[in-house]
């Protein structure tokens, strides 16, 4: 199957000629590593479920890559498919990505909260061939679940799961059979190769439209962005990378997945978040720096008042999401010697900006940095007219990092003649061009870094029997940036509607909890234009005072 993507000759050629482009892919850069310090710990998982520890060095690992690669071709696998899996922070999303570049499939990670109501959509769009799961995480059965999806998804062959005894076992399909052994891999690789400029990563990502739309990107976007990243960072061979957050995220796989095997260095996961036993993975590990949300440096920080002396590897930490609270980054200065950035990006370019390294820690609070090398922001007018400096308006981003385009619609793709892509947010730029992102003009509410699709939960909330109008906003919260807050109006038969009515409601449609309202208000109306549009500023305004 042949990907489409709304990529140029006239964008390629810019990208080349700049110097941001080389054509290099993700195993290019693996063979180095194994060839150069095959021994090393590729990537050490920490299970949360059994406090288990797996070490996997760079030439084991290489052989489990080379032995699932040749598995997926031959269970019909070819070049152009996708293979999705829906898992946590473990070896095996390093392994499957590695694999399905060498028979140049692209891979289709999916958030391990989703569940049917999200899953039945992403994996029909992709047609995926194969679906890789947990049997169960965090004591939800996800077997069940994707052999139950497989019924109505004519187009996935294969549900395989890790965890699992049966046929549909992950280790017995793909990695207990000696597969190289049948396929001449060395022919099977050279044939397949891909391109620098093919699709290697599908993540879906909400927006406006409600439903999920899969940002395609190719070797070439996510690594023009990873090595200006490692080159701003100063990071080499030398630093370990500490990855909570999950994989299945753009940060998680950018950070987690890829920057350690460029940067020839260890990747420590940790599958669930658990502050107190995240501190007992740095004491152990000694990694140098360590990225996510504003929740993850909430609870570090909070962790470095009792176990400052454990945590004293960390180097830097950066925080991207939502803007860090000035007291968070004065907690951690005062117990940590981390250096704390900032950053700002999207699925749909990696992180664009961030603060730099010599900055003063201000920087981090005040600004979301500065952009990366290969990459332009600009803030116009609704005429598209370009502001002076600290003049708020919708931002635009083009450049290197840029995707190529959502999977089977094009026609979203949303940038110019130029190359400029309206990033839905607003923001100003100061004269030294730091950013501050100020509001969005996009109808998503960030929760923990995760964006919740709000038109879709609107449009099933809907369907409620007791509800007449609603709307869902963005309530600020210090700890996970927003919280979601649901507004409705109720039908004129309904007496009483709870909270845990609307979560009951959600659940039984198989929508992920975190995806669930927090916070329920019931008014007599919502505040309206006079063409009847609801005034979601003021309900945000609102729920800024809602306890």
């Amino acid at each position: 199957m042949k990907i489409h993507t709304n990529l140029t000759p006239e964008r390629r050629k810019s990208m080349v000629d700049l110097g941001a482009w080389n054509d290099k892919i993700i195993t290019d850069y693996w063979d180095e590593v194994v060839a150069a310090v095959g021994e090393k710990a590729a990537v050490i998982t920490y299970r949360m479920a059994d406090g288990s520890r797996e070490e996997i060095s760079y030439y084991d690992m290489d052989k489990k890559v080379t032995r699932i690669a040749a598995g997926l071709a031959g269970l019909g696998v070819e070049k152009g498919d996708i293979v999705s899996c829906q898992l946590s922070n473990w070896w095996q999303m390093t392994a499957l990505h590695l694999a399905c570049v060498r028979i140049g499939a692209a891979l289709n990670p999916l958030m391990p909260i989703f569940r049917e109501h999200e899953l039945e959509f992403m994996l029909g769009m992709a047609e995926s061939k194969v679906l890789v799961v947990p049997q169960s995480f965090r004591h939800f059965n996800h077997s069940a679940m994707a052999h139950d999806l497989k019924h109505s998804l004519p187009k996935l062959e294969h549900v395989l799961v890790i965890g699992s005894q049966g046929e549909d076992s992950f280790d017995k399909v793909l990695l207990k059979h000696a597969w190289e052994e049948e396929i001449d891999t060395d022919a099977l690789f050279e044939a397949r190769r891909i391109s620098g400029d093919d699709v290697v990563q599908i993540l879906y990502t909400s927006g406006t439209t409600g439903k999920p739309k899969g940002v395609m990107h190719t070797s070439n976007t996510l690594f023009s962005h990873i090595r200006p990243f490692a080159e701003r960072l100063a990071l080499g061979g030398e630093d370990t990378v500490f990855m909570p957050s999950p994989l299945a995220h753009q940060l998680g796989f950018l950070y987690g997945l890829m920057l350690p095997v460029y940067l020839k260095a260890t990747a420590v996961l940790q599958d669930t978040w658990k502050p107190d036993e995240a501190v007992n993975i740095i004491k152990a590990e000694q990694p140098s720096l360590m990225l996510g949300s504003t929740p993850f440096l909430a609870d570090i920080a909070e962790q470095a008042i009792t176990h400052g002396p454990d945590l004293q590897s960390l180097k830097l930490f950066l925080c991207a999401g939502a803007p860090i609270p000035s007291p968070l980054v004065e907690k951690a200065a005062k117990h940590l010697p981390t250096r704390i950035l900032s950053a700002w990006g999207m699925t749909e370019n990696g992180a664009v900006t961030t603060t730099l390294p010599q900055d003063a820690p201000e920087r981090a609070v005040h600004t979301d940095g500065v952009p990366l090398p290969y990459v332009e922001l600009k803030v116009s007018d609704i005429e598209g007219n370009t502001l002076s400096v600290d003049q708020e308006g919708p931002l635009y981003m083009r450049g290197a990092s840029l995707f190529v385009g959502y999977f089977k619609q094009p026609e979203l793709y949303g940038v110019d003649d130029e190359g400029w892509f309206p990033t839905g947010d607003l923001a100003r730029l100061d004269e030294q061009g730091y950013v501050r992102i100020t509001g969005r003009s996009k109808d998503v509410v960030i929760r923990g870094g995760e964006n919740i699709p709000i038109v879709d939960i609107e449009n099933t909330l809907y369907q409620h029997p007791k509800i007449q109008t609603l709307a869902l906003v963005g309530k600020p919260d210090e700890r996970l940036g927003e919280r979601l807050c649901a507004y409705v109006t109720l039908k004129e038969d309904a007496d009483t509607l709870s909270l845990d009515d609307v979560c009951a409601f959600l659940s039984e449609r198989k929508v992920t909890r975190q995806y669930q309202p927090e916070y329920l208000i019931v008014v007599d109306e919502l505040p309206r234009t006079p063409s009847g549009k609801i005034q979601k500023f003021k309900l945000r305004e609102q729920a800024k005072e809602t306890p």
